[in-house]
C-alpha cells in the first residue's frame, strides 16, 4: 500500500450511505492504476441502497458500491500494453477467473469465483468501484476514445442488454414488448432495435420513463398505472408478442407480459427482484421460452464499440451528473423515476 488516501462511496446499511477515506493501492504486474471519471448509479446499488439488499442477498458488512464506471489510466504496472497514461477507458466490472469449468467453458458470466465490482453475493463481499483511485486489470480496460465520460460509463448497463439480446436468438423482424422503462429497459429498446426488431412496444407506471422510451425508438408505450388493461390489444388470438424483455422483477409485468406473448416466444428475465410465482399454465399452453440473462462479458467491448462508431446513442439517458460530495443525493435522484433516469456521479473530469 501507498500512504495516500482516496475518496470512497460506503454502504453500511439501508440508507446509511458514507465518503470515507480508503488507502490507495498500488497497480502489480498486469494492471492498471486508474483514476476514475464517472461512475452511474445502478438499480442493484439502489437496492443496496434503500433496501439493504435484494433477495436473499443482504449487506453483512460495509461495502463501496459502484460498477458502472470510466477512468482515466493513471499507471501502468509492469507488463502492460495498449493503453498510456491519460487515456478514457471503460472499466469492465466483470473479472471471471479464468479456471473454473464454467471459465473453460466460455461461460464467463457465470463464473464460480467471479469477483464482481460492489457485489454483496459472496462474503466478504466484493468491494465496489465508487473510489477515486481504481486498481484494475488491463484485460478489463476498454478504450474509449471520441466518448465521453458519462458515455463510457454507460457501457456496463449496455452489455446487460446487448448480453440478452444474445440470449433471444434471432432478433430480425420480430415484435419485442419491454416491461419497465427504467435504464435496463431503455437499453433493451436501443439493443433490439439494433439487433432488427420490427417492432417494440414499452410498459412502465411513469410517463417520464415512457416520454424518453419514445425518444430512443419504442413505437408504441403503455403506462399501466393508469391504463392498467392497456396490453388487453395484444392478448387477442393467443398473443401478439415474440420476444419479451422483462426489466422490471415484479409478477405483475411479467404475468401481463406472458398473456401478451404468441406462441412459442421467448422471455427474457433481466429484473431482479427477489423470488417470482409464474403463471406455468400459461408458459406451458403456449410452449413459451423462459430464459435468464445474467450480466454479461465479450458483450461489454462490443457496447463500447457501437458507441465509438455512433450506432447506439446513449446520452439521452444520462440525465443527472452530480459531483462526489452530492452522492446521497445522486441515490436519491437514482430512485425517483418520475424525474431520473440515469445519474452519474462524476469523480474527475480529465
Amino acid at each position: 500500500m501507498s500512504g495516500a488516501v482516496m475518496k470512497a462511496i460506503v454502504i453500511h446499511a439501508a440508507h446509511d450511505l458514507r465518503i470515507e477515506d480508503r488507502p490507495e493501492e498500488r497497480p502489480g504486474p498486469g494492471q492498471v492504476r486508474l483514476r476514475l471519471a464517472t461512475g452511474g448509479v445502478c438499480g442493484s446499488d439502489l437496492h443496496y441502497y434503500n433496501h439493504g439488499g435484494f433477495g436473499a442477498i443482504r449487506l453483512k458488512e460495509p461495502m463501496i458500491l459502484g460498477h458502472e464506471v470510466s477512468a482515466f489510466v493513471d499507471a501502468l504496472g509492469d507488463g502492460v500494453t495498449g493503453l498510456s497514461r491519460g487515456q478514457l477507458v471503460a472499466v469492465s466490472p466483470s473479472r471471471p477467473c479464468g479456471d473454473c469449468r464454467y471459465c473453460a467453458e466460455g461461460l464467463m458470466n457465470q463464473c464460480l469465483n467471479m469477483r464482481f465490482y460492489g457485489s454483496a453475493m459472496p462474503f466478504p463481499h466484493i468491494q465496489g468501484a465508487f473510489r477515486e483511485v481504481l486498481v484494475a486489470d488491463a484485460s478489463q480496460c476498454v478504450d474509449a476514445t471520441g466518448l465521453s465520460p458519462g458515455e463510457a460509463a454507460m457501457a456496463e448497463p449496455l452489455a446487460v442488454t446487448l448480453h440478452a439480446t444474445v440470449r433471444a436468438g434471432q432478433m430480425l423482424g420480430k415484435r419485442v414488448l419491454v416491461t419497465g422503462c427504467g435504464p435496463i429497459g431503455i437499453l433493451s429498446i436501443l439493443s433490439a432495435r439494433r439487433a432488427g426488431a420490427a417492432e417494440i412496444v414499452a410498459t412502465d407506471l411513469s410517463d417520464f420513463t415512457l416520454a424518453l422510451a419514445r425518444k430512443v425508438g419504442a413505437d408504441r408505450t403503455i403506462n399501466m398505472a393508469s391504463d392498467p388493461h392497456g396490453l388487453a390489444p395484444f392478448t387477442q388470438d393467443k398473443g401478439h408478442f415474440d420476444v419479451l424483455y422483462e426489466c422490471t422483477g415484479a409478477v405483475q409485468a411479467l404475468t401481463a407480459g406472458i398473456a401478451a406473448m404468441r406462441p412459442r416466444g421467448v422471455i427474457l428475465q433481466l429484473g431482479l427482484g427477489g423470488d417470482m410465482s409464474l403463471p406455468m399454465m400459461a408458459i406451458t399452453a403456449k410452449e413459451l421460452d423462459l430464459r435468464g440473462s445474467f450480466r454479461f462479458h465479450s458483450e461489454f467491448a462490443v457496447g463500447v464499440s457501437l458507441m465509438q462508431q455512433g450506432l447506439i446513442d446513449v446520452k439521452p439517458l444520462i440525465t443527472h451528473s452530480l459531483a462526489l460530495d452530492q452522492a446521497e443525493q445522486a441515490f436519491r435522484l437514482a430512485s425517483d423515476r418520475t424525474q431520473a433516469m440515469k445519474a452519474q456521479i462524476v469523480f474527475a473530469t480529465s
